[in-house]
């Protein structure tokens, strides 16, 4: 989700890479939670809330004008002003502080399509899924070494690079296979670039946004969307929005909205479409189940 923001794809039992600190400063305008009440009435008193970002474009980023943009962002002003909470102001941070400064009270929620794995769901509470994902490459133009799966990298030893606490990340470190890391997509672009890197491994729509908005199409290119397959497993999973565990209340009346978007194709569409989402990022089936994707169970690959 990132992404970035992690993020980035989907809930791994075989993965134990751990989430992730800032220390508080009480930015967040709801504060420590309170069994759940106090962050919910305060955020309402307010008229506001403060989500925690890492600027992974689509998901959660700051836009030209500096307010909050992105799909996520797009859910939380809806799912907000359905609890009577009508801004939403943000606060970026590197993806591997996120969790953190979420628990320490910078912020009151995290906002950036991050994974629901079974090591971050030890340290935060997870909402009902809003978006899925799949893995892709950016690799130079042509894709001179014919990579297209999670297998590929690791048969031929190529130089990865991945966002540091992001999902591949995890997948490289669980299969065996040597990665450098970068603080932001924008680097791994860069990396791949500039001849440092052969491949850039994030989420697939995140690296086709990534390309476009910084109109890189002359020297890289995106590979098709692909889910990897780590020890057997396929890593199908989604992302959601994150909050203390202490703010239940706030997590609850979060998603019951939510959940009225996610489960209609229409609203959907027409709340996260605009930045490239589509019906075949909407969570469906498994991939609506919370705790099954905390669990970490993920199915047999064939």
């Amino acid at each position: 989700m990132r992404l970035r923001t992690r993020r980035a794809t989907a809930a791994a039992a075989v993965l134990t890479a751990g989430a992730l600190a800032l220390s508080g400063c009480g930015g967040s305008s709801g504060g420590g939670g309170g069994g759940g009440g106090d962050t919910l009435s305060s955020l309402k008193k307010a008229g506001k809330v403060t989500v925690g970002i890492n600027g992974e474009n689509p998901y959660s980023f700051i836009g030209k004008d500096g307010k909050p943009d992105g799909a996520t962002i797009a859910l939380d002003k809806a799912v907000y002003k359905k609890l009577g909470i009508n801004k939403v102001e943000a606060k970026k941070v590197e993806w591997d502080a996120l969790i953190p400064g979420l628990n320490s009270g910078q912020y009151d929620e995290v906002s950036a399509g991050m994974s629901i794995l079974p090591d971050r769901c030890k340290k935060a509470a997870f909402s009902y899924p809003e978006i899925t994902y799949e893995t892709a490459f950016l690799v130079p133009k042509g894709n001179p070494k014919g990579l297209h799966t999670m297998q590929d990298l690791k048969a031929k030893k190529v130089n990865l690079v991945t966002e540091n606490g992001a999902i591949e990340q995890g997948y490289a470190k669980t299969m065996g296979i040597q990665t450098q890391t970068v603080g932001s997509p924008q680097d791994g672009l860069r990396a791949v670039e500039n001849g440092q890197a052969d491949v850039f491994a994030l989420t697939a729509i995140s690296l086709r946004t990534l390309v476009k908005t910084q109109k890189a199409q002359s020297k890289v290119e995106v590979t098709k969307a692909f889910t990897a397959e780590v020890k057997g497993k396929l890593q199908i999973g989604a992302g959601a929005a994150v909050f203390r565990k202490d703010d239940t209340k706030l997590l609850k009346a979060y998603n019951k909205e939510l959940k009225k978007i996610i489960d209609d194709p229409k609203q959907f569409n027409k709340i996260v479409g605009k930045y490239g989402f589509t019906e075949a990022e909407r969570p469906k089936g498994k991939t609506t189940d919370t705790k099954y994707l905390c669990s970490g169970k993920l199915p047999d690959a064939k």
